[in-house]
């Protein structure tokens, strides 16, 4: 099957609403990413020292070598800038996610103490701070269970939710496979969580972000100065609170590294930004595992039979009928480059309208010669399809006088003899007088004119009839 992986529809134009506790217009979530002790370095068994994230311009590993300032500068992540961390949110009584790589973690025990005491929930960030992109799968599989191990034994329990950061393809399903993690982290995707469904595997996905984040300090372009960081944060909060005032709200992850914001010129930004959101009613700042369960407990996930996962023959099954007796439609369609996109009732519309609307004349004449007359004989035989008879119905056409009966099959009749095809209307638009109103005008149309129509209508009907099958 020609199948596109990647979701481009997600919660679409109307969002579930989050119902966040006591009415939380948004939901601010801080997370604190301890990777000291994890990264690359040869004293870690690696090739080379590590490159990535610290206030040293231009960095690049250095192949077998240790990096003496590298080294220095994450040391100062866990020997002071968490702790001025640990200060500032504990006083601020906000409780973070914390994404502890397992090794980082081990070398840090006071640190995870001082976690567990503030009640912050410890997350994992994978076995070491490396790249995962070009791993084979089942080392990969094997270095999450690597790290699930080493997390439990240092933290005393097994981590609930997951971000690698540096991962690979594979990473979120391999993630989810594993089974036991209430949430992944590792897209960027929404500001709303999400669930996918790997094998019998319904796997909740709290999106995280690279933008309201530290590392930014760290980049080009990026930050300068504290006041740079506030600024932003403040932006994208009240962009969010804004929405959830009108109904809408979200969640906003932002992003912290010990070694970076832990720095006294970059926490000014951080400080400041909490002390403008405590200005504020209606804000929630949970951890992610709050979210998670929150999630959870209000909207579950629902399964349903998805377009764009069905074998052909169901495929059909399912949806030859959508255009009256034109099944070879639904397997043009089937045909198409399907994904996550087309498993709505829109979607799946407009890949059907795209085969119906590329075929020849005659095609489509065939399309809408296949419909039934309006209250005809067919239906008073009753030997209409199932979708004909509900609509025909849900405009009254099934209980006409003996008088408005003879009267539509002479418009039929009249109608058919100048066009060449049934007059079609998506009746569930109509009830009886502006159907005759529709067959008084439309008789008079040009046939070219009136052939355009009737295939507009065939797409319309067929709107209505997958939004009677699908999300």
């Amino acid at each position: 099957m020609n199948r596109y992986p990647r979701d481009m529809q997600g919660h679409g134009q109307h969002p579930p609403s989050a119902n966040w506790p006591n009415g939380a217009k948004v939901a601010v979530q801080f997370v604190v990413n301890y990777e000291e002790g994890g990264e690359n370095c040869i004293l870690h068994g690696d090739a080379a020292s590590e490159a990535f994230l610290s206030d040293i311009a231009g960095a690049a590993p250095w192949p077998d070598q240790r990096h003496w300032n590298m080294e220095s500068i994450y040391e100062y992540g866990a020997r002071a800038g968490f702790w001025r961390l640990h200060r500032l949110f504990t006083g601020a009584n906000i409780p973070v996610t914390v994404y502890g790589v397992a090794t980082a973690l081990a070398r840090s025990p006071v640190q995870v103490a001082a976690m567990q005491d503030a009640g912050w929930e410890i997350a994992s960030h994978g076995m070491k701070w490396v790249e995962h992109k070009d791993m084979p799968e089942e080392e990969e599989r094997a270095a999450i269970a690597d790290a699930i191990r080493l997390h439990t034994e240092v933290v005393g329990e097994r981590p609930l939710g997951w971000y690698t950061g540096r991962c690979s393809v594979n990473t979120v399903r391999l993630v989810a496979e594993e089974g036991g993690f209430d949430y992944i982290s590792d897209t960027y995707d929404d500001d709303l969580p999400y669930w996918i469904e790997v094998g019998a595997r319904d796997q909740l996905i709290i999106p995280y972000t690279l933008e309201a984040n530290d590392m930014r300090f760290a980049t080009a372009p990026g930050y300068i100065t504290g006041e740079q960081f506030f600024q932003y944060l403040k932006d994208a909060f009240n962009v969010l609170y804004a929405e959830g005032v009108d109904g809408a709200p979200k969640m906003m992850s932002i992003g912290l590294h010990n070694r970076l914001i832990g720095r006294p010129g970059k926490l000014a930004g951080l400080k400041k930004f909490i002390e403008y959101i405590q200005g504020f009613d209606a804000v929630w700042t949970p951890r992610r595992i709050d979210i998670a369960r929150h999630w959870a407990a209000e909207h579950p996930n629902v399964r349903y039979e998805r377009p764009s996962r069905m074998d052909a023959d169901t495929f059909v099954e399912n949806y030859g009928g959508i255009f009256e007796h034109s099944a070879w439609i639904a397997r043009g369609a089937f045909a198409l480059e399907l994904g996550a996109g087309h498993d709505t009732a829109i979607g799946l519309h407009n890949a059907l309208c795209r085969i119906f609307r590329s075929a020849d004349h005659a095609a489509r004449l065939g399309v809408l010669s296949a419909h039934p007359d309006l209250a005809g004989k067919l239906a008073a035989a009753k030997r209409l399809t199932d979708e004909s008879t509900t609509e025909q119905a849900s405009a009254g056409l099934d209980a006409l006088t003996d008088s408005e009966r003879a009267t539509f099959t002479k418009q039929n009749d009249d109608y058919t003899a100048k066009h060449g095809f049934p007059f079609i209307i998506a009746v569930r638009d109509h009830d009886k007088s502006s159907i005759m109103a529709a067959f008084e005008t439309r008789i008079n149309n040009a046939t070219d004119v009136e052939f355009e129509t009737a295939c507009k209508q065939v797409e319309r009907i067929a709107h209505y009839r997958l939004k009677d099958l699908l999300p």
